[in-house]
């Protein structure tokens, strides 16, 4: 990727193979997974095979995906220490703030939607009387609605392309019902998560470096992963911080002139509402802007909407950039708009299932074809994450069986999501230079954090971005694991991490204990 902002790519770490980290007795081996560079000493006897990093792909070497990078790896390091060597350390677990993970935190699943994946990937005890004491009327109902759209009523047979049918008319009529707009399930792609359908979209955009993608900055390091992947020139238009991380058209229009001068065809503008790393919400307001901005300058709105279920403040609430487009009088013809969901976020958080999909509007009847095609050499996405995108997008309604229940469960883990947004958001800004803006939506924080010189001057001997060094601290010291806002790029100057709000709401006072001591120690040591 040929970025027009270079000056504020994240830094790479070097060194040996091991790095002693400044808190520690022992040395902790570094796995150097998104490093063009490899110092010699970490030469391998591999010499006698023919893939060498000189003769890989040079976009993968370029690739960086800082969620799991460099400070997860010292975290599976540390996680190993404490298994082998209990009491080694101050803390006995490792809290892993890095991803959106819910379940992995301790968030169970919902019981509705684990009853139907169950029963479709074992029709069998759909025939045994001690199933209707087992499960919901509707779940076994809802099943057998499912395995009827399946041909040969199995999960474990490929589909359509596209996904199944049915699904594809159940996450429609969901789509419609959310929108108040007509939704067609032949502008559905199911897809394994959101990821391959984000992707399937630069593939398709991206021709050359010449082609530019509007990205926001801080982003979420997906679109930079995949349009250096694809050969394609990140184009930055920054959020601005001091007004809680608004988008504002002026930085847009000023970034696709400064990108159109240096040769650059800009193709598309993405926005993730809600914001990731950010948390912000846009207002429908600014989405009109942005849609009038898109349809002007003839740009396709990549709109990442896989948060549209988090959203934590009374005052704002999630709106499809597709509704607002036709809100406006805007149809088919007049704009192009992927959006993208996935059942990995939500209240849902099936990550482990990867389920999702793209609704693409505004594309010809050739470029679908094109797009059908890209699909299909994929085969299929797979058949459980395609159950739960319709189950998703098509819950039990009032009066189903599991009603009750269901909306108990979803109403339980978004106010608790609501809770512990705002408990961290308070203690991140009660820490002496840290300043957060209000998580809106989302499941991150991404505070600000004010470094004394002597921690930067500390971090370039290390030779490391200063928030990485602070987050590399703080894993040491605490166990706590967040991402250095460097790895989401960032305004030059200014220093970062971004936190989830995941783990369950009893660890996170003592989240807040942990990470309030190490940050009073580290600025202490560090005082200028």
């Amino acid at each position: 990727m040929k970025g027009l902002d270079i000056h504020d790519r994240p830094k790479k770490l070097r060194g040996s193979s091991h790095s002693r980290n400044p808190q520690s007795s022992v040395f902790i081996p570094i796995r150097f997974l998104n490093t063009t560079s490899v110092d010699p000493s970490m030469a391998s006897d591999y010499s006698g095979t023919p893939v060498t990093l000189d003769t890989i792909n040079p976009k993968v070497l370029n690739c960086e995906y800082a969620v799991r990078g460099e400070i997860v790896t010292l975290a599976q390091n540390l996680q190993q220490e404490l298994k082998e060597n209990p009491g080694s350390r101050t803390f006995d677990e490792i809290l892993y703030c890095n991803i959106g993970n819910p379940q992995s935190l301790g968030q169970q699943p919902i019981t509705f939607f684990r009853e139907v994946l169950a029963l479709c990937d074992h029709p069998a005890i759909l025939d045994r009387a001690e199933t209707q004491g087992l499960f919901s009327a509707d779940s076994i109902e809802r099943a057998f609605q499912i395995l009827d759209q399946i041909p040969g009523r199995a999960t474990g047979a490929y589909s359509h392309s596209q996904g199944i049918k049915g699904l594809r008319d159940t996450i429609a009529s969901g789509i419609e019902a959310r929108d108040g707009y007509p939704a067609d399930s032949n502008d559905i792609f199911l897809t394994d998560g959101a990821s391959p359908a984000v992707h399937m979209m630069m593939q398709l955009l991206i021709r050359s470096e010449k082609d530019g993608i509007l990205c926001p900055i801080p982003q979420y390091p997906l679109y930079s992963a995949s349009i250096t992947l694809h050969g394609g020139t990140l184009v930055p238009y920054y959020l601005d911080e001091a007004t809680g991380w608004g988008l504002e058209i002026s930085e847009l229009k000023n970034q696709l002139e400064a990108a159109k001068s240096k040769g650059i065809s800009v193709r598309a503008l993405a926005v993730i509402n809600p914001g990731n790393p950010t948390g912000q919400v846009l207002s429908e307001s600014n989405q009109r802007e942005i849609v009038e901005f898109c349809k002007k300058e003839k740009l396709v709105l990549l709109a990442d909407e896989v948060y549209q279920e988090n959203i934590y403040v009374p005052d704002k609430q999630f709106h499809s950039f597709k509704k607002v487009s036709r809100t406006m009088g805007y149809g088919e013809k007049d704009i192009s708009i992927v959006s993208f969901q996935s059942v990995s976020k939500g209240y849902y958080g099936e990550c482990g299932k990867r389920g999702g999909y793209m609704e693409i509007t505004g594309f010809s009847p050739e470029v679908r074809e094109q797009i059908y095609k890209m699909a299909s050499v994929n085969l299929c996405s797979n058949i459980s994450g395609q159950i739960l995108a319709s189950l998703v997008m098509s819950p039990p309604k009032v009066g189903d069986e599991s009603y009750e229940s269901y909306f108990a469960e979803k109403d339980a883990i978004l106010s608790s999501l609501a809770r512990r947004a705002k408990t961290l958001e308070a203690a991140l800004n009660s820490l002496e230079g840290v300043t957060c803006n209000r998580a809106e939506g989302a499941m991150y924080l991404f505070p600000r954090i004010e470094l004394p010189k002597k921690a930067i001057e500390a971090a370039k001997a290390a030779n490391t971005a200063p928030d990485g060094f602070y987050a590399s601290r703080l894993l040491d010291a605490t166990g706590i694991v967040v991402v250095p806002g460097s790895g989401f790029r960032q305004v030059p100057g200014t220093w970062h991490f971004r936190c989830t709000i995941l783990p369950q709401e009893d660890r996170i006072p003592a989240i807040v204990t942990r990470l309030t001591e190490f940050h009073k120690g580290f600025m202490d040591e560090f005082r200028d």
